[in-house]
């Protein structure tokens, strides 16, 4: 294939709404929680049925949770797992970065 087979695109930044999925935003938040999780799961060291006894969790619900099985989840439930790995959550309201209107955001104060 030559350069000028290629097409290639620019992303937005969120693949979810690059393939015009509705709720694109929240989808991406939980993408990005569920990726914190499994973070921490690895640094602990622990396998998929201990996380599961620590998070209330079957171990195979862990398993398709961190393969990305995560449409049933909600954001509060999210919320729930990672505070159950000793985690806070805040939630910050401000006024939108830019003319485009308000996004969803997720920040950490360090990896995992």
């Amino acid at each position: 294939m030559t350069k000028s087979d290629s097409n290639v695109e620019p992303g937005s930044g969120n693949v979810f709404a690059d393939l015009d999925r509705p709720g694109s935003d929240a989808h991406l938040v939980k993408a990005e929680l569920v990726s914190r999780i499994d973070a921490l799961v690895r640094r602990r060291g622990i396998t998929q049925a201990e996380a599961g006894r620590l998070l209330g969790l079957a171990q195979s619900d862990v398993s398709r949770l961190l393969r990305g099985d995560f449409r049933a989840y909600s954001l509060e439930r999210l919320f729930r797992l990672l505070n159950a790995l000793g985690r806070d959550i805040d939630i910050v309201i401000r006024p939108p970065r830019s003319a485009a209107g308000g996004k969803l955001r997720i920040g950490a104060t360090e990896t995992g």
